[in-house]
């Protein structure tokens, strides 16, 4: 079993987690801390609103999830979060400046719903792409970084010679290794089979463990939400607002559907979304 199953199996059954690698510990040295603040946020696109008020603190280190019927501007939030896309009204905010100020200074990274990655270099050079483009050195060695993710045997192959789960930690690591403090998720493992996505899922809760940054995924799948988040953001339909925020208060590492504790809380979050989108929670 390569290193990267290794670390996400320990943290879906329980198991003690591996010695922490070289990597590992130089992040846990220096963790950049970021607090993000949105706050009266609203997005129009010509008369037709899509998101409306939208009021949210996410302090230092925290997993924050965003969950909404489809249409409720999940993505548009996250693509104003990251820079890409200007609010109508309010504001955000990174440590009291404003997002445009982080997103030039490239403290944010960004992990889509496909990986996206350049077909014509390999794992490694699609990592190091990110320092080229960001005119940034390394945190740590790409190479370094693709071993503790466990593709140490990958990091010559192409994207089409990796599987799908494979290709979204090649990803992660394009989104980490200029070591954001802000890292931003769109759905990165809404393409994958049950059982990858349950992996994966352990494996990005160890590894923000380890580098204690802020982050915010955006997703359809309440149990996602719950396996890896601090709050969940609940958003109405389109318009989308902040119906609820939910603390996820469940000790680390959670065991996912074999935990009574966890189900009771993806029920206690689905029951909210239905409520959301004006359904019955049952």
């Amino acid at each position: 079993m390569s290193q990267g199953c290794a670390l996400a199996l320990g943290m879906l059954t329980g198991e003690p987690a591996p010695t922490m690698t070289r990597t590992e510990s130089a992040l846990v040295a220096a963790p950049p801390l970021c607090a993000v603040r949105v706050e009266g946020l609203g997005k129009r696109f010509g008369d037709a609103p899509a998101l409306e008020d939208i009021t949210l603190d996410i302090g230092p280190a925290q997993f924050v999830s965003v969950v909404g019927p489809s249409g409720c501007g999940k993505t548009t939030l996250l693509r104003i979060l990251a820079g890409l896309e200007p609010a109508s009204e309010g504001s955000v905010t990174i440590d009291g400046e404003p997002i445009a100020a982080a997103s030039r200074k490239k403290e944010i990274g960004i992990a889509f719903q496909r990986a996206a990655l350049v077909p014509w270099r390999t794992a490694l050079q699609n990592v190091e792409l990110t320092l080229e483009i960001c005119r940034r050195s390394a945190v740590h060695a790409p190479a370094s970084l693709l071993r503790d993710f466990g593709l140490g045997e990958f990091l010559h192959h192409y994207p089409h010679q990796l599987s799908g789960g494979m290709q979204q930690r090649v990803s992660i690591a394009a989104a980490i290794v200029h070591r954001p403090r802000l890292l931003l998720l769109d759905e990165p493992f809404g393409g994958l089979d049950e059982l990858s996505r349950e992996v994966l899922w352990g494996w990005l809760a160890k590894l923000l463990a380890i580098t204690r940054q802020t982050a915010v995924l955006v997703t359809h799948s309440v149990e996602e939400a719950v396996a890896l988040s601090d709050r969940i953001l609940i958003l109405s339909a389109r318009p989308g607002r902040v119906h609820e925020t939910l603390e996820v208060a469940l000790p680390r590492p959670r065991l996912g559907r074999l935990d009574e504790a966890f189900n009771g809380e993806v029920l206690r979050a689905r029951r909210a979304l239905y409520e959301a989108i004006g359904g019955r929670a049952g």
